[in-house]
């Protein structure tokens, strides 16, 4: 049994109608955005069966400049060594260090701090805490995400007015009201949800790839 983990419903979705019926041994868990709620939805389910593996997946946010929405990142430093060489056999991706924060991070210059000083080519905001619970539960793990945004290609408005952390969805009236009063932002969230969509789609068919060579 394999076992796919993303944040949220709306990353999973193109990878979950490639699958359709026919992969019966994977089962995907949507984890929720940040630590709180994922720390409680990870260790439920990894008790539920017995899994050979879990690829924890999704989006990432681009820290090194050369990456680019709907580049592939594999996270060495939250993979199995040998799920990480097979995966680099099939999968056309950048290899590089994730950082998991506590935050969403705006900016070049926040994001260069984070290359500066943790080495970081990519951040997310739950592969350490679904490495830790797997790591618990001793299953081996591979971090395959598709970079949604980076400093050149930024979120079209801020964190708290795309996402609501507390109730996990967007908040229909806030954003609402974020576009009355900056129209610019209306091209700007056209523009972002195409590259959104462009990363779902090519991550979805890297998950397939992966999925039919692992198992």
């Amino acid at each position: 049994m394999i076992a796919v983990t993303f944040a949220l419903p709306s990353e999973s979705c193109d990878f979950r109608r490639l699958l359709g019926g026919r992969h019966r041994e994977v089962r995907i868990l949507h984890t929720g955005v940040g630590a709180a709620i994922a720390r409680t939805r990870l260790e439920p389910f990894l008790d539920s069966q017995r899994f050979d593996f879990l690829i924890s997946s999704g989006f990432a946010g681009g820290t090194d400049p050369s990456l680019r929405p709907g580049d592939l990142f594999l996270a060495e430093n939250f993979s199995d060594p040998q799920l990480l060489v097979r995966a680099c056999d099939v999968v056309i991706s950048r290899v590089g260090k994730l950082v998991t924060v506590d935050r969403v991070v705006e900016g070049e210059a926040e994001r260069a701090r984070f290359v500066r000083d943790h080495g970081a080519a990519a951040i997310d905001m739950e592969t350490e805490w679904v490495e830790r619970a797997c790591t618990a539960k001793n299953i081996p793990m591979l971090s395959l995400r598709a970079i949604s945004d980076t400093a050149a290609a930024p979120f079209p408005a801020p964190p708290d007015v795309l996402f609501d952390l507390e109730r996990q969805q967007t908040n229909a009236t806030r954003l609402a009201r974020h576009l009355v009063t900056h129209p610019s932002a209306v091209v700007r969230l056209m523009r972002f949800a195409r590259q959104i969509a462009f990363a779902r789609v090519t991550l979805a068919a890297a998950l397939k790839t992966l999925v039919e060579s692992l198992d």
